[in-house]
C-alpha cells in the first residue's frame, strides 16, 4: 500500500509537471495558412468545447511557420503523457480529492499574482529585469536586453509555480519529496539533477556561515516536524521557508525553491501567500545573515510575518 501511495505521489508531479509544461507553450492548437490577397498569415486551430476556433498569430514566415509545428508536435506529446499518466491513476483507484472553496479561492488568488510574485522572487535572486521586462520573459518567453540565464530563471519560476498551483498537488502534503520537485524545476537548464540533495560543501555571500552537509533522513524528518506543529499556518510556512534557506538542501535555487515550497503549504491552508517584495528584499537579506549566524532573536520571522504574508 505504501509502495502504490509512493507511486500515486509521483504520478501527480509528473501530470502537474506537464500541465504546466504545456501552459507554458505559447501556443496550443495546429497552424493554419490563411491567404489574403497576395499575403498569407498564420492562425492556430483549436477545439475548444466542442467548437473549431482559428485565433490569428501573425504575418507568414517559414521561421514562425516552423516554430507553430514544433509547439504542436510537444503540445501533442505532453497530452499523450498526461493521458498515460491519468490511465495509471485510475487502475490505482486514485480519484481526485476535493478541495474547500477557500484553499481553490487561495489558488486562484495565486494565480492571479503570479507575475508578481515571480518578479519579486527575481529581484531577490539579483536577476536584473524591470517588472515589464519580467513580465514579457513570462507571457511570451523572450525579452529583449535580459541575459539569458536570467530569462531561463524567471521561465523555470513560472514553471515552479504553474506546478504548486495544480489542485492535485496543492492536495498532496507538503514534504521532502515535494520539495525535492520543486527544487528540480527552478534549476531546469543549470543543473542536469536540480532537485537531488547536495553532497558537496558550499559558502554563503555575505556571511561567515558555512552550512553543513545536508543528510536527507534529517531534512525529512525536520520538514514533518515542522507541518506537524500546532502552530498557525504562516508561522509553520516562515519555519519552512527559512531551514530551506538555511540548510542549503541543493546546490543551487534554494531561496527560489524555499519559498514557492513554503508557498505550496500556504495555499494548501488557505492561508494566503509568502511574498518577499522588492522594496522588503534589502532589509530581509540583512535579517537572513543575522538568522544564518545565529544572531537572530526572531526577528525575520517577526518581519516576514509582518511584511511578507498577503492575506486575501
Amino acid at each position: 500500500m505504501n509502495y502504490e501511495y509512493m507511486e500515486i505521489q509521483e504520478l501527480l508531479q509528473q501530470r502537474a509537471d506537464l500541465q504546466a509544461r504545456l501552459k507554458l507553450l505559447p501556443y496550443d492548437g495546429s497552424p493554419e495558412i490563411k491567404d489574403r490577397g497576395e499575403t498569407k498569415y498564420l492562425y492556430i486551430r483549436k477545439r475548444v468545447a466542442g467548437k473549431l476556433t482559428s485565433t490569428y498569430v501573425d504575418k507568414y514566415s517559414d521561421d514562425l511557420y516552423a516554430a507553430l509545428l514544433r509547439y504542436t508536435k510537444e503540445a501533442r506529446e505532453l497530452k499523450k503523457g498526461i493521458r498515460h499518466i491519468e490511465k495509471r491513476l485510475a487502475q490505482l483507484g486514485y480519484a481526485t480529492e476535493e478541495l474547500s472553496d477557500k484553499v481553490i479561492l487561495n489558488i486562484d488568488f495565486a494565480r492571479a499574482n503570479m507575475k508578481a510574485n515571480i518578479y519579486d522572487q527575481a529581484v531577490l535572486e539579483g536577476v536584473a529585469t524591470s517588472f515589464p521586462q519580467a513580465e514579457d520573459i513570462i507571457e511570451n518567453g523572450r525579452v529583449n536586453g535580459v541575459s539569458a540565464n536570467d530569462v531561463q530563471k524567471i521561465l523555470n519560476l513560472k514553471h515552479a509555480w504553474e506546478f504548486v498551483m495544480d489542485r492535485d498537488v496543492i492536495a498532496t502534503k507538503t514534504d521532502y519529496y515535494i520539495l525535492c520537485h520543486i527544487a528540480k524545476l527552478v534549476n531546469e537548464g543549470f543543473y542536469a539533477e536540480g532537485g537531488r540533495i547536495r553532497g558537496v560543501p558550499v559558502t554563503i555571500g555575505g556571511t561567515s556561515y558555512i552550512p553543513p552537509l545536508p543528510i536527507e533522513l534529517d531534512v525529512k524528518e525536520q520538514i514533518v516536524a515542522i507541518v506537524a506543529d500546532e502552530a498557525e499556518p504562516i508561522e509553520k510556512a516562515i519555519r519552512l521557508c527559512l531551514y530551506c534557506m538555511k540548510t542549503q538542501i541543493f546546490n543551487d535555487g534554494n531561496k527560489r525553491a524555499a519559498v514557492i515550497f513554503a508557498n505550496h503549504y500556504l495555499i494548501g491552508q488557505a492561508a494566503g501567500l509568502l511574498v518577499i517584495q522588492e522594496k522588503n528584499v534589502p532589509e530581509f537579506k540583512k535579517l537572513l545573515v543575522r538568522y544564518y549566524e545565529d544572531k537572530d532573536n526572531g526577528e525575520i520571522t517577526a518581519f516576514m510575518k509582518d511584511k511578507c504574508w498577503r492575506k486575501m
